[in-house]
């Protein structure tokens, strides 16, 4: 079975529900939907950049630390696979901060990067992306709803 092509998917995020205290994001799911008649398969990590003015061409890539195992999820016509992204949290009121001194940064959109299956840009269903520090953590794509 094939990689799912980037055309043949539609990605979504949203803020997770479990996610570390602070006032930034915290923490994002993205969900990846099968647009097509055909099954296909998604595996792996993903890379992440912010899209600074919510343009592709402006990304600033994020280091990413994986974390899990990465197994083959197949997506039915209409499937769903998802992953979570787990950001360095900005603490306090208003504009915030970071605990390591540097400025917390806010991307209206990321672009998702999978492994064989293109870059996807997705904005927050519920705000923008509010990280600290350029650093965040993912799961491989999984066939698990996380929280």
């Amino acid at each position: 079975m094939k990689t799912c092509a980037a055309a043949s998917l539609k990605a979504i995020a949203y803020q997770a529900a479990d996610r570390p205290q602070g006032t930034g994001t915290g923490a994002a799911i993205v969900q990846f939907t099968n647009t097509t008649a055909k099954s296909c398969l998604l595996q792996g990590h993903p890379t992440v950049a912010g899209a600074a003015n919510g343009s592709p061409e402006l990304n600033v890539p994020l280091k990413v630390t994986p974390t899990g195992s990465a197994s083959p999820v197949k997506l039915s016509p209409g499937g769903q696979a998802w992953l979570k992204l787990t950001f360095v949290q900005v603490q306090g009121e208003g504009d915030g901060y970071c605990e390591s001194g540097s400025a917390p940064v806010i991307y209206p959109t990321m672009v998702i990067g999978l492994p064989g299956a293109g870059k996807h840009q997705v904005a927050l269903e519920d705000g923008q992306f509010a990280e600290c520090d350029g650093t965040l953590t993912a799961t491989a794509v999984s066939a698990t709803k996380p929280s």
